[in-house]
This record gives structure tokens, C-alpha cells and sequence, in this order.
């Protein structure tokens, strides 16, 4: 069931924002897209800091704007986690915290100040100046003081985006976890999709103000009428779990509903969810599964769709392994020589596999 309902349209200066999506009430919506194509806008929009002309925008039954009203930002139930930090610099963790909390109850409980603390790795860190703080520490702040407001709706504004390299694979983890800690919805903003094949659970692409695609992220990246599809990184995200390990070979065993992943043995538990990114041009495809061949992760499959990719040597498969949906990238005169079809059966061979934990 959506609880997310915005209606936005309106002509800022030099861009026209025309959007309508229901999105999901729980987990992370990643509103992608290159810069200029209206993710900041609508989330601005959404927050209140803009005001669309035209718009009705609804979250968890509560209406914020529509054509006879308007909540103004400060009493829409939102946490916002900008892409600075934008911490107090006068106040140490531990006020900058407290002050979320004030802003919510009035009071600032000094347990669940430290719980969230803890959630985040920062419980160290309370009675530091955030001019002490690193830029992944200073972000883990200021998203757990976001979630101390006790928002409806929390959003968040590219917040990898001034970060380098390490700090941003110091703060992943964090926001995984957003998919399973957190009952509300997230909206998040960025133009990288390593993160949102790291975060999505539904993805919102954006061109020019428009909205192209807004599926699962599973549908939205392996559709073949996607411009995420045609990207010379195009690829699939799927759920896998841990199944065992194999130390002689050094080896982890994932298992999707396709079939079985072998991955370079990683320290993850036997029953872990993880996330596998397959990109488009690691797949290739063949007739049978018996055939000798180095590659070692194979999966049964029907081919769903066929599509022509950019490089016009090129051509896109769209494939499913155990209802997953798989995409494969591979030459015309392959598809010709093999003589591919629709509702075809065939095997993909995956050359990569990327896990993203």
C-alpha cells in the first residue's frame, strides 16, 4: 500500500518539475538521476523549503499541500539530512543530538540519546565538537539526530556526495541498515548508482523533471525500455543469502531463487541477506548447461525480451532465472547465430559478481 503520494508540477526558473508517484510507505525510495533532472527540487518540494504552484503531496494520510493547503516545513514530521552535515558548532554530539530530540518531545532523554548513539557507531564520540568529527562521523550524526525527531517521513539529500572514498564505505553500512531498522519511508537522493543498487528498494528515475521509470529496484534496473538498461554499466541487483563456505576452494555459496552464487569467500554468516550486483555485459548465454566452460555461477533461464542496445553491434536480453529478472548485453550476431526468441529457454552464464556489503 502507497503511502507517499505527491503530485508536483511547476515551472521554476529554467526547469519544469511534472511529476505523480505513489511510492511505498516502508523502506528506502532512491530518487535518481543526472544533476539538473529534478531529484533536489522534488525533495525540497516535499520537505516544504519549495513550493510547487500545482502540487498534492500526501504522506501517511496526512495532507502537506494541495490546492487550499500549505504546512509549512517546520511542522511537517520530517527528518532531513542535507548533503553537509550541517551540525551545531557551538554544541558537542551529545547536544547536537539532544537538540533533535527537544525538537520532537521537548525533552531529551539521555538513554535514547545514547541508544541511538550506539545504532550508529558515535556513542564514542558525544562529547566531541562536530570541527573534531570526521565527514563520515559528522553525517552518522547528523542522520541519527534526523531519526531522533521521530519523523514520518525521513529524507535525505545525497549525503555521500561530499565524502571521499573510505568515508563513504564507513557510513554504508549504517544506511543499509535503514531498509529493516526503520518503520517509515525514506527518500533518498543521489546520481550514483553503486549506492542505489546498494540502498534502493524502489527506484524513481528522473529526466528533465519527468519521471521515466518508478518500479522495485529489481524492475526499474533490468526493464529494457530504461535508459538505465541501455548505460554502459547497466545490471541487476538480487536478493541472495549465505548458504555455506567452502575454505578449500575459498569460496562463498549464495543462494537466489534462481539458483546458486559462488563468490570469493567473504566473512559473512550462513543465513546472511546480501545484495549481488550483476552488470549486463558479465553475462553470456548459451544453448545447455552441459557444456564445458571456466565460468562457474550458471543459471536456467527463458528469455523475456529482446531489445537493441546503443552500439548498434550490441543488443540487450532480457532473462529470468526462477522469476528474478536477469539482463544480459551481448553482440546481434550472437543472438542471430544462436537464434534467440522470446519465451525461449536458455542458460546465462555470469562471468562477475559484485557483493555489495
Amino acid at each position: 500500500m502507497s503511502a507517499i503520494s505527491l503530485r508536483v508540477q511547476h515551472a521554476f526558473p529554467g526547469f519544469t518539475l511534472d511529476v505523480d508517484l505513489q511510492l511505498p510507505g516502508r523502506g528506502v525510495t532512491v530518487l535518481f538521476g543526472h544533476s539538473g533532472s529534478g531529484k533536489t527540487t522534488l525533495l525540497r518540494c516535499v520537505a516544504g523549503l519549495e513550493r510547487a504552484g500545482q502540487a498534492r503531496i500526501e504522506v501517511n494520510g496526512s495532507r502537506w499541500q494541495d490546492d487550499k493547503v500549505f504546512v509549512p516545513t517546520w511542522q511537517r514530521e520530517i527528518g532531513y539530512v542535507f548533503q553537509e552535515a550541517s551540525l551545531f558548532s557551538h554544541l558537542d554530539v551529545r547536544g547536537n543530538l539532544a537538540f533533535g530530540m527537544k525538537r520532537a518531545t521537548g525533552a531529551a532523554r539521555e538513554d535514547e540519546i545514547r541508544a541511538m548513539a550506539q545504532r550508529f557507531g558515535i556513542e564514542h564520540l558525544l562529547t566531541r565538537k562536530p570541527d573534531g568529527l570526521s565527514g563520515g562521523e559528522r553525517q552518522r550524526v547528523a542522520i541519527a539526530r534526523a531519526l531522533l525527531t521521530r519523523p514520518r517521513l525521513l529524507l535525505m539529500d545525497e549525503p555521500l556526495s561530499a565524502l571521499d572514498a573510505a568515508r563513504k564505505q564507513e557510513i554504508l553500512p549504517y544506511l543499509e541498515r535503514l531498509h529493516d531498522e526503520l518503520e517509515i519511508p525514506v527518500l533518498y537522493v543521489t546520481h550514483q548508482i553503486e549506492e542505489a543498487a546498494r540502498l534502493a528498494d524502489h527506484l524513481v528515475l528522473l529526466e528533465r523533471g519527468q519521471v521515466v521509470t518508478s518500479a522495485p529496484l529489481d524492475e526499474a534496473l533490468s526493464r529494457l525500455d530504461s535508459p538505465l538498461a541501455r548505460d554502459q554499466d547497466a545490471s541487476v541487483v538480487i536478493a541472495a543469502e549465505v548458504l555455506d563456505h567452502d575454505p578449500a576452494w575459498h569460496l562463498t555459496r549464495l543462494r537466489f531463487a534462481g539458483g546458486d552464487i559462488h563468490v570469493s569467500q567473504r566473512p559473512l554468516r550462513e543465513g546472511q541477506a546480501v545484495r549481488v550486483r550483476i552488470l549486463a555485459r558479465d553475462i553470456s548465454i548459451a544453448m545447455s548447461g552441459d557444456n564445458a566452460s571456466s565460468i562457474q555461477n550458471r543459471f536456467a533461464c527463458q528469455i523475456t525480451g529482446i531489445a537493441p542496445a546503443e552500439d548498434p553491434a550490441q543488443c540487450l536480453v532480457g532473462l529470468q532465472a526462477g522469476g528474478v529478472p536477469l539482463l544480459a548485453r551481448i553482440t546481434r550476431r550472437a543472438a542471430e547465430q544462436l537464434g534467440l526468441a522470446v519465451g525461449q529457454g536458455v542458460w546465462a552464464q555470469v562471468k562477475a559478481v559484485a557483493l555489495l556489503d
